[in-house]
């Protein structure tokens, strides 16, 4: 009898090593799937989906606590394979390393390559040009409003969004080894830091002097001759660039935070299914004429889509002429959705769905 059963799990275990390595490939296929989009191995909606419909297999209750056990730990073994899979990733972002688009570029992709350029643009291209497979760049801070240069970049370019990430922000303010608050006379930063900080810095009446980037703007510091000058990072510069940080969270707003975009060449499509926090991006431009908004609007209503957030830009080519940056709530890969593109396609001088995506805990 008990070699009997030992001979009968000798078999099992061939067959679910063969099983095992299927479900490996197919893991395989998904991480080249996220790979291209930018999205993450973590999919925790998707993974309790798993258990709630596998485990209802189990008929024997006195065991499915077991199955679901192996199933959690089959799917960790799972997302390590992923994340291997993902070393290498290139991630192109704006600044130096210290920027918080470093450091957002960084959790989001901590086994990856984050490549720094010099401006949105350059990261951007880096990216329709394949020399990086991602590119993270800021959207919006909770503060300081939209970054419109970025938003003229999700109208004009080619690439898709297919996650946004919070990162909440703390400022502080930097100086040379030694230097005391006293001493400051300027401040130096990326203007939408240096708004951020707008209480703080007319309080101590400093002079501001905007910088291209906040990282760099520590650079900046390190290396000037001047030891009445500071500027407005994170810690992680101040650690970098060897700064003594004089003071921090000099952010008037304590729940500063700032939207990051995943952008990538490939385009997510959701599952026709309703998914918990489905989100998607348009940008359009309707005929300059009465009405023109509204009509849009009223289509995007009927549909049942909630609008998060309207945002209008001037367009570069046209002066006095707009484009609108719009996200909504709701899934577009349904007929609902399928049927309002359509609708709006033929009152729009521009309709494009620039990003597709669900919301996710900040890390």
């Amino acid at each position: 009898m008990l070699e009997d059963a030992r001979k009968n799990i000798d078999a099992i275990d061939r067959e679910m090593a063969e099983l095992f390595a299927k479900r490996m490939e197919s893991a395989r296929e998904i991480a080249q799937y996220k790979k291209e989009r930018g999205l993450s191995v973590e999919d925790s909606f998707r993974e309790q989906q798993i258990v709630e419909r596998a485990s209802q297999m189990i008929e024997n209750t006195q065991i499915r606590k077991y199955y679901i056990d192996f199933l959690n730990f089959t799917m960790s073994l799972s997302k390590r394979y992923q994340q291997s899979l993902m070393n290498g990733i290139k991630v192109a972002y704006c600044g130096v390393e210290g920027a918080f688009a470093h450091i957002a570029a960084m959790n989001l992709f901590p086994e990856g390559t984050a490549v720094s350029y010099p401006s949105f643009n350059a990261a951007y291209k880096a990216v329709e040009d394949s020399q990086c497979d991602l590119c993270v760049l800021p959207i919006e801070n909770s503060f300081a409003g939209d970054v419109g240069s970025v938003m003229d970049l999700i109208f004009s370019g080619s690439l898709h969004i297919n996650r946004i990430y919070n990162l909440g922000i703390t400022q502080s303010l930097l100086a040379k080894k030694g230097t005391k608050i006293d001493d400051i006379k300027r401040v130096i930063s990326h203007p939408q830091a240096l708004e951020q900080c707008a209480e703080y810095i007319e309080r101590h009446n400093f002079r501001t002097i905007e910088y291209t980037n906040t990282a760099l703007s520590a650079v900046e510091v390190r290396d000037s001759a001047d030891s009445d000058i500071a500027c407005i990072a994170s810690e992680d510069a101040a650690k970098l660039y060897d700064l003594d940080v004089l003071e921090v969270g000099i952010n008037s707003r304590k729940n500063n935070t700032t939207r990051f975009a995943v952008f990538s060449k490939v385009q997510e499509k959701p599952d026709k299914a309703n998914r918990m926090g489905g989100h998607f991006i348009l940008v359009f431009t309707v005929k300059n004429e009465a009405g023109a908004l509204a009509n849009a609007l009223n289509i995007i209503g009927v549909h049942g889509f909630n609008i998060c957030n309207l945002t209008s830009r001037p367009m570069k080519s046209l002066m006095w002429n707009y484009y609108f940056f719009m996200e909504l709530e709701g899934n577009i890969n349904t007929p609902d959705g399928e049927d309002m593109m359509n609708e709006l396609s033929h009152i729009c001088d521009r309709l494009r769905l620039a990003g597709v995506y669900t919301k996710e805990p900040e890390l």
